[in-house]
């Protein structure tokens, strides 16, 4: 039985997020707990955070070994982009787009 989690808004790219994304991409919770922790990343926080959360969706739905639960697959996909602009030189303007990504994480039980 798959349970999900969804962080939206993350302030990070996505092109960042897909790298600790696939670290822990099929991998058992508790190892991907552990990977995530010690992660130089900073994605790997908010992953982490993530993880923590889908897990405890599965205690609440009830019927899952949590022990046995391991990271099926991990969407990052883009969200907005925010634009903003820097002065420079002579009059000009330099564009500073701050993106943001939304993530899944999908956890299933192993059989």
């Amino acid at each position: 039985m798959e349970v999900s989690a969804t962080l939206r808004y993350a302030h990070i790219t996505p092109r960042k997020m897909r790298l600790v994304g696939d670290l822990a991409k099929g991998l058992p919770v508790e190892s991907a707990s552990y990977q995530l922790n010690y992660s130089p990343k900073r994605g790997a926080k908010l992953l982490s955070t993530l993880l923590h959360s889908a897990v405890a969706n599965a205690k609440e739905k009830g019927g899952i070994d949590v022990d046995n639960l391991y990271v099926k697959n991990v969407f990052v996909n883009t969200g907005p982009i925010m634009k903003r602009f820097l002065p420079r030189a002579m009059g000009r303007a330099t564009p500073i787009l701050k993106k943001m990504c939304h993530v899944t994480i999908i956890l299933d039980e192993k059989r």
